[in-house]
């Protein structure tokens, strides 16, 4: 039995065979050699390749139509023909081409029929959808997976396809020209895109709760409007405002059924209403396209956090 002394000069027993002087343990050299030969990444320069630089061209790419609507709504005409000037500034800047969109065309009319339009067709297709993604994902049924798969394959069916059998039914009941020719209509293709949807986020939620509610004594109607409907806001909100801004955007449906002035909607009345055979407005063109994205851009700001949770629910499974 020998004996070694510690960096405090305290001798220590050290048993017979083994070195008196033991190499101070360097556990900690590697994690730091390591973390120093990472530390390339987290240099400024590094930082701006890696980071900054895309986010930077992703926002450029994003809000420079947003951009370009706006220069061009406020450019007076003259600037707008002219070839000497600053095709991105605004020398002058003029609201002519919003009062003759506001107060001298029917484009307040539109507004609120796409809004009228889009809500209706929005809340029925997710009535609808609601009952359908519960019946393929809850309640097992034989065949459960090929319905869902047929729903899915029926929202890819193009509507260049569908609006010629829709425009006979619609003329056949008497709603051409009509507000309700587009509710009616729009579902076609809102249902199995919101079917789709909510199938995946109430697959998502424990089969253990449907269950035990059943033990209890619930049946069908309060177990989906007392648990899953709860659970299942998020997927419900992604649902709508995809299906709000398919119905909004929408130009197929509502250039068909639709003729009179004071029933067209947003993308169809700034289309054939500021468009005069081979001369275009643009200025008048640029402020309803801006206004008319206003609303759909306010939505999907106010339930960025809800809707970002339903997709991602959505589609994990």
């Amino acid at each position: 039995m020998s004996e070694a002394t510690t960096g405090s000069g305290v001798p220590v027993p050290v048993p017979s065979g083994v070195p008196a002087s033991l190499p101070a343990p360097s556990s900690a050299k590697p994690a730091l050699s390591d973390s120093v030969g990472m530390s390339y990444l987290e240099t400024p320069s590094r930082k701006f390749v890696t980071i900054y630089l895309p986010l930077l061209v992703f926002l450029f790419v994003l809000l420079f139509p947003f951009y370009w609507m706006g220069i061009t709504s406020v450019k007076p005409d003259n600037e707008l023909l002219s070839r000497t000037g600053n095709p991105f500034w605004v020398l002058a800047p003029t609201l002519t081409h919003f009062d003759k969109l506001l107060f001298h065309t029917s484009y307040p009319e539109w507004m609120w029929n796409t809004v009228l339009v889009s809500v209706v067709a929005t809340f029925f297709s997710l009535f609808c959808s609601v009952f359908a993604a519960y019946a393929i994902e809850r309640l097992r049924f034989s065949g459960a997976k090929q319905v869902g798969l047929s729903i899915f394959l029926a929202y890819l069916v193009p509507p260049s396809i569908l609006f010629i059998p829709l425009a006979a039914i619609v003329y056949q009941l008497g709603l051409f020209d009509t507000r309700w020719a587009l509710i009616l209509t729009y579902p076609t293709f809102l249902i199995p895109f919101a079917t789709w949807l909510l199938m995946g986020y109430f697959r998502s939620i424990p089969f253990e709760l449907e269950e035990c509610a059943l033990i209890d004594g619930a049946n069908r109607w309060q177990i989906l409007t007392k648990i899953i409907l709860p659970l299942a806001v998020p997927g419900l909100i992604s649902a709508g405002i995809f299906a709000f801004t398919l119905s909004w955007n929408e130009f197929i449906y509502a250039l068909t059924f639709v003729s009179s002035s004071e029933i067209k909607t947003v993308p169809v009345g700034v289309v054939t209403e500021l468009v005069e055979g081979d001369v275009y407005h643009w200025g008048p063109l640029m402020a309803g396209a801006l206004l008319g994205s206003l609303p759909v851009a306010f939505i999907y700001s106010f339930f960025v956090e809800y809707y970002v949770s339903g997709l991602t629910g959505s589609v994990k499974e």
